[in-house]
């Protein structure tokens, strides 16, 4: 029994992700930290993380839903809905509970994030339901997602919010489409079986690896615009923050060189999990970069 519990509590954390949950609640930390410069009011902290959580978890588990004859077709064993650990009516149904939640949850901060938080949910229900052979649509939209959480989190602390944010946002957008541009790569196959409209589709694998590598590159550069420009003093000439960023930058050239002189468009695993680390260390060079100069 006990085994059986945990072995659907792995389903349900693959399911909806909860990896990119948890990232997106340091993002929305780091936007009301960088914008107060002081601490965060943790009751208005915790309804702003509860909405963007169940928001991304009704979100995952609804694109799975939708996407399950193209996940079998890729074999993408990693899903619990082609392995049979869960149903499919549980991740709709899931769905159904998770995204209304995020937006109640918003109620209680201010009517910019509640505002925030329905556009989101709106784009996020359209996309799984309608848009999904678009998928060149869908990269911006994943990328949008990974980006409005430092808007949102700065935004349930003043509606005055700083140019710092809108920067930070623009790097998490930037990566985060080239990261879905190399999902897609990955996914052709099953996206060649439901005639999806993606980049690889559209101007072929390779072609779209540079594109990514494109991407991965801009938000690269623009990472070392803080410490070059005083775009929020906390950053400017803030050796902790550069030290940080360059490691995250580091891994994501490494990852761009990596797809561009040996890649395997079978098999981009590798260079999607370390651009989640690479990821992850930029968004701790903005959590604790300011706290080290």
């Amino acid at each position: 029994m006990f085994e059986r519990s945990i072995h659907l509590l792995k389903g349900f954390w693959r399911l909806t992700r909860l990896e990119h949950g948890i990232i997106l609640i340091i993002a929305v930390f780091i936007g009301a930290i960088i914008t107060s410069k002081n601490l965060v009011p943790l009751d208005t902290f915790i309804y702003a993380s509860l909405s963007v959580l169940c928001i991304e978890v009704g979100t995952f588990a609804l694109n799975d839903y939708f996407d399950l004859d193209v996940d079998i077709k890729n074999k993408r064993i990693d899903r619990p809905l082609v392995s049979g650990d869960l149903k499919p009516r549980t991740a709709f149904y899931l769905s159904c509970f998770s995204i209304p939640l995020g937006v109640f949850f918003s109620i209680f901060l201010n009517w910019i994030c509640f505002l925030i938080a329905m556009v989101n949910a709106i784009i996020s229900v359209f996309y799984d339901f309608k848009f999904k052979k678009f998928k060149f649509v869908g990269n911006f939209y994943i990328a949008f997602t990974m980006a409005i959480p430092f808007i949102f989190g700065s935004a349930m602390i003043t509606t005055e919010i700083p140019a710092i944010i809108y920067f930070i946002s623009l790097i998490a957008f930037l990566s985060g489409i080239g990261r879905e541009i190399m999902k897609d790569v990955m996914d052709i196959e099953g996206d060649i079986l439901r005639d999806t409209r993606s980049f690889p589709m559209i101007i072929g694998k390779k072609r779209s690896i540079k594109l990514s590598v494109l991407f991965y590159l801009a938000a690269v550069i623009l990472s070392l615009v803080p410490f070059i420009v005083n775009i929020d003093e906390v950053f400017f000439n803030n050796l902790g923050y550069l030290i940080i960023v360059a490691i995250s930058d580091t891994l994501f050239i490494y990852i761009s060189l990596r797809m561009l002189f040996k890649p395997d468009f079978k098999n981009l695993e590798f260079e999607r999990r370390y651009s989640l680390v690479a990821m992850s260390i930029g968004l701790l060079a903005f959590l604790v970069g300011p706290f080290l100069g």
